[in-house]
C-alpha cells in the first residue's frame, strides 16, 4: 500500500468499549486489538487446542497435498464430534421438531456468507468475542455496549444460534487452528495478505484517526468478510477498502475446505484496530 506510512498513532489502542478483560488466547484483547499487533503480527493460539488435538497435526504434517489434508482434517471433525453419530453424543433425532444439533462448523461457515447478521453470524461474532476478547461493534446495526438493547438482541441470536448444539465453538477452535496450520504451510515467508472490501461509506465505521487523504485507523467489527480480488469487493460498495491484513488473524481463506464452500473468493478476518487506505473504483 503505496500510501502507508509509520504515523504517531503506531500504538493506537483498541478501545475500551469494544474488548473484553480477558480471552482464551495467548495474547490478550489490548494487545492482539491494536493497531501495533496488524503492522507487527505474531502467532496466535487458542488456549489448548493444538495440545488437545496434536494427533490431528502430526498427521497433517505428513501430507503434502493440501486437498488431502482438507479431507483428512473433515474426516477427523467428523469422527472426533460425532458429526454422523449424533445419537452417539446424546442428542437423538426428535421427530417433527428442528434439529438445532446438526448445526455444525460447516453451517456456520455457510450461514455467514448468506447473512452476515443471522443466527449463524452470531455465533461466530460470539466465539471471537470468547475466545480473541474482541466485542462484536456491528450485528444488524450498531451495537453499542454491552447493556444496549441491540447489544442484547444480538446476544439472544447467538444463544439461539447455539442452543442444543454439538460443542459447536470447540469445532470453530479447531477450525481457526486447521487454517493458521495450512496458511504456515501456504505462506511460510509472509505475514500480511493484502485484501479488500467494498463499503458505500467511511462513516459507517469507527474512524479513529485520519493520518492521511486516503488513509483511516479505524476499529473493525470482531470478525469480518474480505476478497482476494479488488475486482470483486468494487461489486459491493462505492469505495474499497485495501487493508494489510495478518495471517494469524485469518479464520478462513478460499480453498481452505475444497468443494464444501465454492464459488466464495472470501477471507474471514478477526477484526479489531486497522489502518486502511480508502481507494475509489
Amino acid at each position: 500500500m503505496d500510501e502507508y506510512r509509520q504515523t504517531a498513532d503506531d500504538n493506537a489502542s483498541l478501545p475500551a468499549q469494544a474488548r473484553l478483560s480477558i480471552n482464551h488466547c495467548n495474547l490478550p484483547p489490548v494487545i492482539l486489538g491494536s493497531l501495533t499487533f496488524q503492522q507487527h503480527p505474531a502467532p496466535l493460539h487458542l488456549d489448548g487446542v493444538s495440545e488437545l488435538h496434536s494427533a490431528l497435526f502430526s498427521n497433517l504434517a505428513q501430507i503434502d497435498d493440501a486437498a488431502e489434508r482438507a479431507e483428512n482434517f473433515q474426516d477427523y471433525m467428523r469422527s472426533g464430534f460425532l458429526l454422523d453419530h449424533l445419537e452417539e453424543a446424546g442428542l437423538p433425532d426428535r421427530p417433527g421438531k428442528k434439529n438445532r444439533h446438526r448445526a455444525d462448523y460447516l453451517r456456520i461457515l455457510r450461514g455467514w456468507l448468506f447473512d452476515p447478521d443471522g443466527k449463524e453470524a452470531a455465533v461466530l461474532k460470539g466465539w471471537v468475542e470468547s475466545r480473541f476478547g474482541l466485542l462484536p461493534r456491528n450485528h444488524q446495526g450498531p451495537l453499542g455496549d454491552i447493556n444496549s438493547l441491540p447489544y442484547q438482541h444480538y446476544l439472544a441470536a447467538r444463544t439461539q444460534g447455539l442452543y442444543n448444539t454439538n460443542a459447536l465453538e470447540s469445532q470453530l477452535d479447531l477450525l481457526y487452528t486447521y487454517c493458521q496450520y495450512e496458511v504456515q504451510r501456504r505462506y511460510p515467508a509472509q505475514t500480511h495478505l493484502t485484501l479488500y472490501r467494498g463499503i458505500n461509506r467511511i462513516d459507517e465505521h469507527e474512524v479513529l484517526h485520519q493520518p492521511a487523504r486516503h488513509v483511516y485507523i479505524l476499529v473493525l467489527n470482531n470478525i469480518n468478510s474480505f476478497t482476494g480480488e479488488r475486482e470483486r469487493a468494487d461489486e459491493f460498495g462505492d469505495y474499497i477498502l485495501e487493508a494489510k491484513v495478518p495471517l494469524s488473524k485469518l479464520v478462513y481463506l478460499p480453498g481452505l475446505l475444497p468443494g464444501r464452500l465454492s464459488g466464495e473468493d472470501e477471507y474471514l478476518v478477526i477484526g479489531g484496530v486497522y489502518e486502511v487506505a480508502l481507494r475509489p473504483f
